[in-house]
């Protein structure tokens, strides 16, 4: 976080502030030891799958009891091991694999993972760390689905429009390990799931695709998504999905038995801790909601309108301040014109082209939006910041806004005109950040 305080006068200076305090809020090692069960009689195993991995199983080891026996396996995605801090012993393994799309170390770091919980007994406890990209670092196709066919209906998906609920029905149904049969495989050992959420609503059935929890969700379900974005699976797959083969442990499996599940970091919580620093610098603070989901661009059009009338004068926000939101957004990638570069971006950005697209260079409105682990779809910068000069310093260069939203390229657009937020691997992951910044009224 920056060391120096940022005043009004420097609006990039204070979203980012923002921005990095929401980020704290929910790093593992501030959330974590108030929810650790005491160790028990027998082995304590560690699992656990997403884009946090690497920074929980660090905190783990650093709270766990010393005389306490304890290890396991973690998957990560690349790049997202934290450094290890000095003195602090590993007990946990920590690998890495790909994500969004899942490749082959993920499906090894499965089926290891998998073999981990085979054998253990009552007296046994498996601590399981579950965050955001464990649906893509977790993966372990069910039977008839290769790797490649997972891989390909991942990117369909990815690229459909859909939501994130309806990606991961469909993932939970065609995998061996998540929608709760991974807590199944444990049995009769106790399962505790310390998770953070990155999904509109914490539903904790949703987070990485629920590996650890009992899954509401039917086959019949999975099938209406996969026909309404036109998704094709293999035959024999459908078959299974068709006669119910491939149901998942439902609620009420006495496998869950004694089982607990503890959310660690939150979007909310992030999103009030932002406000809350906001107000430390003599902002009023809203906190509309940290469940909004739909198109990115559309969602950012929504955003610039209440900016606007903030602005204004003609709304019930009272400038200057903030606007915050969270949850998780879509991108419908658009199809390419012959001889078009393909667009780079996620949905960051994209909310980020309808905003400013929306604003028309709205005096005395600034934003940031940015996805809390430090990456926007599968580019290396978390987000990107609009200010009310945005369209004019895009246009200087001869770039238009419309042009890049058609191929989907905010990377491009907020790149050419030094716009991007640009972050790292934040190491937790509490999806979408969004903060518009009023300053003064205007009329």
């Amino acid at each position: 976080m920056p060391h120096n305080t940022p005043s009004l006068t420097d609006p990039r200076a204070l979203l980012r502030h923002l921005f990095d305090v929401a980020v704290q809020r929910a790093l593992p090692l501030h959330n974590t030891a108030a929810h650790l069960p005491d160790p028990p009689k027998g082995r304590t195993v560690v699992i656990g799958a997403g884009k946090a991995g690497g920074a929980m199983a660090q905190a783990v080891e650093a709270l766990w009891p010393a005389d306490a026996p304890i290890s396991g396996l973690v998957v990560t995605r690349y790049h997202h091991t934290p450094p290890r801090p000095a003195g602090l012993a590993q007990r946990i393994e920590v690998v890495e694999a790909s994500h969004p799309v899942p490749d082959a170390a993920g499906l090894a770091a499965a089926g290891r993972i998998l073999q981990l919980v085979q054998g253990l007994t009552a007296d046994d406890l498996v601590l399981c760390l579950i965050s955001g990209g464990g649906s893509s670092l977790l993966t372990l196709p069910c039977e008839g689905l290769t790797l490649e066919d997972k891989q390909r209906i991942n990117r369909e998906l990815l690229e459909s429009g859909a939501n994130i609920t309806e990606m991961n029905t469909v993932r939970k149904h065609l995998s061996a390990i998540k929608g709760g049969r991974l807590a199944a495989a444990c049995a009769p050992a106790r399962v505790v799931t310390l998770t953070i959420s990155d999904v509109p609503g914490d539903d904790v059935s949703v987070i990485a695709s629920g590996p650890t929890v009992p899954d509401a969700s039917t086959c019949a379900d999975a099938l209406a998504i996969l026909q309404r974005y036109r998704i094709d699976v293999p035959a024999a797959v459908r078959a299974q999905l068709d006669s119910g083969a491939l149901e998942t442990p439902k609620p009420g499996d006495a496998r869950f038995n004694g089982h607990a599940v503890k959310l660690i970091a939150t979007p909310q919580q992030s999103l009030e801790a932002a406000a809350e620093a906001a107000r430390a610098l003599g902002l009023s603070a809203y906190v509309l909601s940290d469940e909004i989901e739909g198109e990115s661009r559309e969602v950012g059009k929504v955003h610039a309108a209440l900016a606007r009338s903030t602005a204004q004068g003609r709304s019930a926000f009272q400038p200057p301040c903030v606007i915050l939101t969270g949850g998780e957004t879509t991108v419908t990638v658009r199809p390419r014109t012959e001889g078009q570069p393909r667009g780079r971006g996620g949905r960051a950005g994209e909310f980020c082209m309808g905003l400013a697209q929306a604003l028309q260079g709205q005096a005395a409105v600034w934003a940031l939006a940015a996805d809390t682990d430090g990456i926007d779809g599968v580019e290396d910068n978390a987000g990107a910041i609009v200010a009310p000069d945005t369209l004019a310093r895009a246009q200087a260069l001869g770039l238009k806004v419309s042009d890049h939203l058609a191929r989907n390229d905010a990377y491009g657009y907020f790149e050419a005109i030094n716009d991007l937020v640009v972050t790292g691997p934040t190491h937790t992951n509490v999806n979408d950040f969004r903060c518009v910044l009023v300053l003064r009224s205007e009329v």
